[in-house]
Order: structure tokens, then sequence, then C-alpha cells
């Protein structure tokens, strides 16, 4: 990837591909706080192919064309290039889908959702890629948006909150009938485990758990409950010498900051394994005679429900709902298992009772966005697998960073929205919004 050069009017960057071919497929777009919606466009294109080349327009052309982005370009390009199902990014994209840029890269089809996207001037952006016969539609994921996500913050609403993940996937809680609750729950479940799949998008991959435990033994540190773990997807184990860490968190508006940490763990990890003798010949050529060579991590990732997170962040927060923060963990290269209902505070035997055993690390990063009364984190110190990792460029990128630059833009979303034909938020909103981030300032700085 190279991201160096300042407007997509240089045309494509690099050597021409040296064909064209049917299996590597092109898709483009914002990616502006990327989500499961994003990451549903690019698992179906991936499925069609064998490789996914993803576009990225710069700041400048989305401004011109649709609006203010909410995250940089080099934040953009992070998510899409943490996504498990993308095989090349390609910063400065053209905004109006070009025949020469798709051909350079050696993509014979684009594929975009079955929502209709205009430029500037209101024309299809797919209008030359159609004409050539060399588009393919896919569809849209449900229920997930930009606008939505930018109402929730605005708005300070609740209603996405889920009381209990296992009981809307079974179908006992959620609105409608209860064969529309059971329906719902199905269509759910089987995105978790399309989104569970390999960089293929076709076979198993990642492994689904849910920890089940008291609402004490979840939110706070005063319960030493081993929980009950179930499987939902088996995906991959950990396999012979790969070190098992564990990372937790809420992962809010998954971005740059969540996946610069994981992506810090990675790295921590391969410098013991190197340090160890993993990336030696005998040790990679005895991986690759028994079958394939692979890192020296297994990463599990806990993901903490939504009472959890607003019980220690107050407001509307979590803006994304644990199933939709799951699908964005899913999707990233960066992690092997998730566990959703995770403890906010990993206990002894919490730690000691995951399907694998004992992790042989528990990794945290800089985060100041969870307001703490306690360490969460002494008994994993206190075990001898604590890690940490320190400051990185996008430390500061998390939820409550996201919502203060859509308030600070509030005007332009405003127009952009309209654009649309969205209603607008309005300015009561806003200050409503302000208000009780205020509060919830006072109650963290007096607990």
């Amino acid at each position: 990837m190279n991201n160096t050069r300042k407007t997509e009017t240089d045309g494509p960057f690099g050597e021409a591909a040296p064909e064209i071919l049917d299996g590597r497929i092109w898709v483009d777009g914002c990616w502006d706080f990327f989500h499961h919606g994003h990451a549903g466009a690019m698992l179906q294109a991936r499925q069609l192919g064998t490789e996914l080349v993803v576009g990225i327009h710069s700041d400048e052309s989305i401004l011109e064309n649709k609006g203010p982005t909410v995250m940089t370009l080099e934040e953009r390009i992070a998510a899409v290039d943490a996504c498990r199902w993308v095989t090349q990014s390609v910063p400065y994209a053209p905004y109006v889908t070009s025949l020469p840029w798709i051909s350079h890269y050696g993509c014979k089809y684009v594929v975009h959702g079955d929502d209709i996207t205009s430029d500037s001037s209101g024309e299809d952006c797919y209008r030359y890629v159609k004409a050539a016969g060399r588009f393919k539609v896919v569809k849209r994921t449900p229920s997930i948006s930009t606008t939505d996500l930018v109402g929730r913050m605005l708005l300070c609403t609740r209603t996405h909150f889920i009381k209990s993940f296992t009981k809307l996937l079974d179908g006992e809680e959620g609105s409608g009938t209860p064969e529309e609750r059971k329906k719902d729950g199905g269509e759910m479940t089987e995105r978790i485990k399309l989104y569970a799949t390999d960089q293929t998008g076709l076979h198993p991959g990642s492994s689904v758990w849910f920890w089940t435990a008291s609402v004490a033994a979840r939110e706070r540190d005063t319960e030493e409950e081993k929980g009950v773990f179930s499987r939902l997807c088996e995906g991959s184990q950990p396999k012979p010498g790969q070190r098992v860490v564990y990372v937790d968190g809420g992962f809010d508006l998954f971005s740059s900051g969540h996946i610069e940490f994981l992506r810090q763990v990675i790295k921590a990890e391969e410098k013991i394994g190197t340090d160890e003798g993993w990336y030696s010949k005998e040790a990679t050529e005895e991986r690759i005679g028994k079958g394939s060579d692979y890192g020296p991590v297994f990463v599990v990732a806990g993901v903490h429900d939504d009472e959890v997170i607003n019980h220690w962040k107050g407001v509307n927060y979590p803006i994304m709902n644990i199933y939709e923060r799951g699908l964005c963990v899913l999707q990233c290269k960066y992690i092997n298992s998730v566990i959703f209902g995770a403890p906010f505070t990993p206990t002894r035997a919490y730690l000691t009772s995951t399907p694998w055993g004992t992790p042989d690390a528990v990794y945290h990063g800089p985060t100041s966005f969870m307001p703490l009364t306690y360490d969460p984190y002494t008994a994993p110190k206190e075990m001898g697998i604590y890690r940490e990792i320190g400051m990185h460029e996008y430390a500061g990128v998390n939820a409550g960073q996201i919502v203060q630059r859509i308030m600070k833009s509030r005007d332009m979303y405003e127009e952009r929205q309209r654009v649309k034909g969205v209603k607008g938020i309005g300015e009561e909103a806003q200050r409503r919004r302000e208000r009780m981030e205020e509060d919830q300032k006072l109650k963290e700085s007096s607990a």
C-alpha cells in the first residue's frame, strides 16, 4: 500500500497488473467509521472471487461529493487493512469508479451493494463499469449505517441496547411476534457465523463463545465466578507452540485505536517468537512439513455487553450494541476467537476457566475512555501474565472522541444527512448530548 500521493487525478500508482483476472474483485467506498455493514460488503465481494482489492476515497473527494468524513484517510486505511477479507487497499481511488483504475489492478469486476451511490452531479458512481458489463451487486447489510450511528450519538437513544444477547439470538427477546423474533434471532446467528469465516469468506475461521454469569461478575470485581462458556462456532483452535493471549474491551465504534492496539499485540508476540526461535529455518520447515506455516500467537478477544459498558460510561454508551461490536471484532484479521459477554474484570476464576485454559498473557492498552475506580487487571498482574501496550499513533481514538468529532461538525453532518433525505437532528439534541456528557464527567471525577 502507498498513500503518499495527494490526488486521484495522478492516476493509479505502481506497476500495472500483468493481466485482468475474473477472481480479482474491486470494491470502493468511503469506509468512514468502519462498521459491520462495510465488512459485510467486503465479505460478500470476497466470496465472489479469490482476491479483494479495496479502493478508498480521499477526504477531499468525499467532501466534494458527499460531505465531511468523521475519520481521516489514514484512519480509514487502517480499518480497511485490518479486515480479514481484504487482499490489498488502494488509497485515493476515484469517487466515480474508473475502468482504467480497476484494470490497472487486474480487477475484472466491481462489486457494490444494492443501494444507489451518486456523485456531486447526481450521476451514478458506477455508470462506467456498469456500461462495460463489469459490475456485480450484493445485498446491503440490513439495520446498520453511518446515518443510524450518527443519529444514536446526537439523539442519545438507548433503544439499540441488547439486554440478553443469548436470549435475543434464541428468539426469546426482541420485538415482533414469537415467529418474527425466532426468525430475527436465527438470521443474526447466521451472520455471526458468516463473519467468523476465514480469509476466503467460505470456510470456518474464528471460534465464537458466550460467557454467562451473574451481573455482579460481569460488571464488577466482587464476584469470583467461573461462569459458563458455551460455543456458537467451532472455528480454529490454537496450533502447536502458539501462545494464547487474551484482550478485552467494549470495542465501541471499532476504529483505528482498537486496531492499532491489536496490531501492537501481534507485534509484541512476534518479538517473543523471534527471541524464542519461532522463525528459525528449522522451526519453520517443521511447521510446513506438518501442513502449513502459521504465526506464534492465538488472540482471544472478550467483548463486554451493553449493560456493563453503560454501567461504567453512562450517557448512551455503547453507541453500537454487543451484536454490532462483536461483528466488528470478528471481521478483524488480528483476532482468532471472540467471547461475547466477557467480564469487565478478568478474575482468576474466569481466566483459569477459559476453553483454552489460563492464557499465556493478558494485554491491555493505553485507554482512558473507561472511568475506573479500581484496577480490573489485578488478577492477571498477580498471576504474572499481564502485559501492557504503550502509547501509539491512534491511542486517543475511541468512541468518546468520535462522538466529539461529530458534535463539533454537527452543521456539516446535518447538511450531509439533509441531502440524503434524512431529517435534521437539531441544536437542542446536541445541547442535550453535551449536558449528558458533562454530567457524566462530573460523576466520574467525583467517583
